[in-house]
């Protein structure tokens, strides 16, 4: 299986070895990143977007990509995260497929085996800790000392909290976005059964697939069962409502097809995605949300871990049809930070579209995101 590397990424060489939480360690390995805006002369005008499971660091067309990013309304001049003010990087996160190393990367020279093969299952247990490190090694190592804010969105908002834990004062905000300080069980449960149905599908193969021999069923019933979660009720019944396909688009063949508008929208969306993907890092990426829990860091309480964080301000964003992350888990974000001392604002959004409502709800997440930052010193 291949890498997806976006044209013009940037490549950041991490530390080595790049320890790992729960053991282990990564020689020669790199995150990949983009930016956007210019550095001022202070290096204090500085985002750091981290990003949910599956986007790329190209979250917006610049100069080397004019292709749109997977949150173009949002960055660029004038827009919500204005980059005629701000320096904007997002990384793409350690364990993916989109230039940062991960399970379907090669393998160093160091380990054991022939040189240039896959990592696969040979990938050190990743989690959601190692994640915010290798982007504060980023950071860093663009020579910035402090940020003015982190965002993070879904998993991102893990990734922020991990981020802010381990690296007190690093930066001055945060604006975290569908967060949660650990997984419920309802979204355990549903990552569970993601993975089950990869591991289950015979092509798999313990990880050993190749480009020919890809475990596509297995990743179309994953993504169908996240897309579900992404999205509410609400939105399904609004889109689809009980509408039937028409004859050129039905399954006759089989009284048990697609029959209903709602089954053919998440059959083509999984079938978009399956081959974008590599399946051993939707795996690795999948396990690191359900072991993440902030109450690590606070004695065993996630409150006071989040009182312990140190940040100026922060705007915490829920959406109150998520079911994934749903909207109390915000409200224990905001409430704590503010306990804290931070100066916080919560945000419950009426999104009709769920846990992905970030992704296209740009009328409602724009300007609250836009407001927050316009008046950040």
């Amino acid at each position: 299986m291949t890498e997806f590397i976006p044209p013009a990424t940037l490549f950041h060489a991490l530390p080595s070895p790049f320890a790992i939480k729960r053991g282990g360690a990564l020689h020669g390995a790199r995150i990949a990143y983009e930016t956007w805006g210019t550095l001022n002369a202070a290096r204090d005008n500085a985002i750091l977007i981290l990003t949910g499971l599956s986007p790329s660091a190209h979250a917006a067309s610049h100069a080397g990509n004019p292709e749109p990013g997977w949150w173009e309304a949002m960055i660029g001049p004038g827009k919500p995260i204005d980059t005629d003010r701000w320096f904007v990087i997002c990384g793409n996160t350690i364990g993916s497929c989109k230039g940062s190393t991960g399970p379907a990367s090669p393998r160093p020279a160091s380990m054991q085996g022939t040189t240039g093969e896959l990592y696969r299952l040979t990938f050190p247990e990743l989690s959601i800790e190692d994640i915010a490190n290798s982007a504060h090694a980023l950071v860093h190592g663009l020579g910035i000392e402090q940020l003015a804010c982190v965002i993070g969105c879904s998993m991102g908002g893990m990734s922020a909290l991990a981020y802010a834990a381990l690296h007190p004062r690093s930066a001055r905000a945060q604006i975290n976005i569908s967060g949660a300080a650990q997984s419920l069980p309802f979204s355990i449960a549903i990552r569970s059964l993601q993975r089950e149905a990869i591991r289950l599908d015979p092509k798999w193969s313990e990880g050993a697939y190749t480009d020919a021999s890809y475990p596509e069923n297995g990743m179309r019933m994953a993504r169908k069962l996240g897309v579900i979660t992404y999205r509410s009720s609400l939105e399904w019944s609004g889109r689809f409502g009980r509408v039937r396909l028409d004859g050129d688009h039905r399954d006759d063949d089989s009284p048990f097809g697609l029959e209903f508008q709602v089954e053919s929208y998440l059959e083509g969306h999984a079938r978009r995605f399956v081959r974008q993907f590599d399946p051993n890092c939707y795996l690795y990426l999948s396990r690191s949300m359900d072991w993440f829990d902030l109450s690590e860091y606070g004695d065993g309480d996630a409150d006071a871990a989040l009182c312990g964080i140190a940040l100026d301000k922060a705007l915490v964003i829920g959406v109150e049809t998520d079911i994934l992350f749903p909207l109390q888990q915000q409200q224990q974000l905001a409430d704590g930070l503010r306990a804290g001392g931070a100066d916080v604002s919560f945000a419950p959004l009426p999104s009709p579209q769920g846990h992905d409502a970030f992704l296209v709800d740009i009328a409602r997440f724009g300007p609250v995101v836009g407001d927050f930052l316009a008046k950040l010193q």
